[in-house]
């Protein structure tokens, strides 16, 4: 098989992959959820979402019927013999997954309704390319679902304030989000001088940590426990239906910003934080994140 076929089939494994289960450490927090919840019915949602995840892994089949909107994040290497070619690729897999019936036809013109069948269109499936050094290519797939999608957040704060208002805001967004994304959820804050660099940073945390992975500066981290801790003392619990367990972990990260502005990008996601990492060298050889790639 040429290294075009190489790459499409291992996108297409990566896309059931992540649509099929959560990334090990996800489910080990959930599992963790339950041992800590108090709430007996609290309890019981927590223990039918882990029966779900043990049923989508052994059936093979999406662990909601919200298979998201497709999102890739590639790194190709200058060296990497395949460039140009990438993102027809992608798409290629999206399309094939859709037909094969394990991925929803999510992609919908937004005036006239109309869905193009294949999750395919304008702007989608979104897909991000950087070049960096190298002769490898390194793909990553989320599957960003519409219910916690919906409740994502940007905040303007006074730069003079903006460690405050992360706090405040957050909280609030929380609070009013209630169980509109499915909780417990898995927040990802990201801070910056525009509108869209606070909003890509906080998308990227949702594909490069995980759960209980501390941001490398102290101050940071001890702000990422104290809204993880303050989250879930408002009691939304499981489904919104109360409990202990709003939020399963809380994550920050930044970029250096301009001196008048201070944007806060809040993203959420659900319970089932749907991705998969793939790494192929210029010859075709296949590494796969063991995290994301597991089975009972």
């Amino acid at each position: 098989m040429n290294l075009y076929g190489i790459i499409l089939n291992a996108v297409k494994e990566a896309i059931i992959t992540a649509l099929t289960r959560v990334p090990r450490d996800v489910y080990e927090a959930l599992l963790s959820a339950i041992d800590r919840e108090r709430n007996e019915r609290a309890k019981r949602i927590l223990s039918t979402i882990i029966e779900s995840i043990r049923i989508a892994i052994k059936e093979q089949v999406p662990l909601c019927q919200d298979t998201g909107v497709p999102v890739f994040y590639v790194e190709v290497g200058m060296d990497f013999p395949l460039k140009i070619e990438i993102r027809d690729i992608l798409i290629k897999a999206v399309r094939e997954i859709t037909y094969e019936g394990l991925m929803r036809p999510n992609a919908v013109h937004p005036f006239t309704n109309k869905n193009s069948g294949d999750n395919t269109g304008i702007l989608f499936p979104l897909i991000n390319i950087d070049l960096v050094p190298g002769n490898h290519i390194a793909i990553t797939f989320l599957a960003k679902g519409g219910g916690s999608e919906y409740v994502s957040k940007l905040f303007m704060a006074p730069p003079s304030q903006g460690r405050e208002y992360i706090k405040k805001y957050v909280l609030e967004s929380v609070l009013e989000a209630g169980p509109k994304p499915c909780p417990p959820v898995i927040l990802s804050i990201g801070i910056g001088g525009t509108a869209d660099m606070a909003m890509n940073i906080s998308r990227k945390n949702m594909i490069k940590r995980r759960i209980g992975l501390r941001h490398k500066e102290e101050d940071i981290a001890k702000i990422e426990d104290e809204l993880l801790k303050d989250v879930n003392k408002l009691g939304i619990g499981p489904a919104g239906l109360g409990g202990d367990i709003t939020a399963l972990d809380v994550w920050i990260d930044y970029g250096y910003r301009h001196p008048a502005t201070f944007a806060i990008a809040l993203t959420f996601s659900c319970w089932c934080l749907r991705r998969a990492h793939i790494e192929i060298d210029r010859d075709g050889n296949i590494e796969y994140d063991p995290n994301d790639f597991w089975s009972l």
